[in-house]
């Protein structure tokens, strides 16, 4: 009976921990060259059809695969101008905006959150009359007001309006000094990191990613943070000279040692990888999908997004 007893009970602590806190829902997850598949990820609750878009790469044609997968329900126009209630942009690279772009006359007023140089390059390069036209509320003249700006200042947290999602914004560095950012996203308790495009520490110079994971690795000790986005660019046979501030698989294990080294665990086998912005030429997907399985010292869950195709994370 005490055997039974205590099956029972490790049994209820597995489900409580594997609980499911957030859904993903990949609009598009290369780093180039599809222009119907780049990068964007729909981030929500369960049973909630309310979401923030992690980067809008592409909007439309990731929506219309997700409606097809029955990851979305609705139409096409229900998700875009009702459920996406919101845009995190991690840099201005078009492959990270050109959905939200491209897409503004079609969609609902909603709030896109950056940091303040990101919010710079959409007012003064992208939302203005010689490249497209102002739908924002700051910027060039005339303003058509259908997005608000909301700064992100690095560690301060701010409500996503319309769901139960709060982010902080953090920044990275993508070919120093051009930035790049992350955005840790909390749902009651518990959190996910998603980080833009962003190149190791060693290689630009910096320490934009040793910031970050301090300012995660309690979260990680605590089991609040159970998922990290983040991108993995090129095979390890991509000349560190020729990363343009990208990942490879080697470079992200380098970097994941060095949140293991915070967190003072022996191994960070509870965290969920998605790997994101894998650049689809020729089989490098491939590539870098054997590259990180076959070398995977910390142990951590590896998941290789599909498009359209929903993920749940604890």
């Amino acid at each position: 009976m005490k055997k039974l007893t205590l099956s029972l009970l490790a049994f209820v602590v597995h489900t409580v921990c594997q609980a499911q806190h957030f859904d993903v829902i990949p609009l598009g997850i290369y780093g180039g060259e599809q222009e119907d598949n780049l990068s964007a990820y729909l981030v929500g609750t369960p049973k909630e059809n309310t979401f923030l878009s992690l980067d809008a790469g592409t909007i439309n044609a990731g929506i219309r695969k997700a409606i097809e997968f029955k990851s979305l329900n609705g139409t096409e126009e229900e998700v875009l101008k009702d459920q996406i209630k919101g845009y995190f942009i991690s840099h201005g690279h078009l492959d990270h905006l050109a959905g939200l772009i491209i897409n503004s006359p079609a969609d609902s007023k909603k709030n896109i959150f950056a940091i303040p140089p990101v919010v710079q390059i959409l007012q003064n390069h992208y939302f203005i009359t010689d490249t497209w036209i102002n739908f924002a509320d700051q910027g060039q003249k005339p303003i058509l007001g259908k997005y608000h700006y909301n700064e992100l200042q690095a560690g301060t947290e701010i409500p996503v309006q319309q769901t139960q999602l709060y982010v902080t914004g953090y920044e990275l560095s993508h070919v120093n000094p051009y930035k790049s950012s992350a955005a840790l996203v909390r749902y009651d308790n518990h959190y996910l990191l998603y980080l833009g495009d962003t190149g190791a520490d060693r290689i630009e110079k910096a320490d934009k990613l040793d910031q970050l994971w301090k300012s995660i690795a309690p979260l990680v000790k605590k089991g609040q943070l159970n998922t990290i986005l983040i991108e993995v660019s090129f095979p390890n046979s991509q000349p560190e000279h020729l990363l343009f501030g990208h990942l490879t698989p080697n470079l992200l294990v380098e970097e994941l040692n060095k949140l293991k080294e915070k967190t003072g665990q022996k191994d960070l086998k509870n965290l969920h990888i998605v790997v994101t912005h894998r650049k689809p030429t020729k089989d490098n997907p491939e590539i870098i999908k054997k590259e990180l399985l076959e070398n995977n010292p910390l142990q951590v869950h590896y998941i290789f997004p599909e498009q359209g195709k929903k993920i749940s994370l604890p």
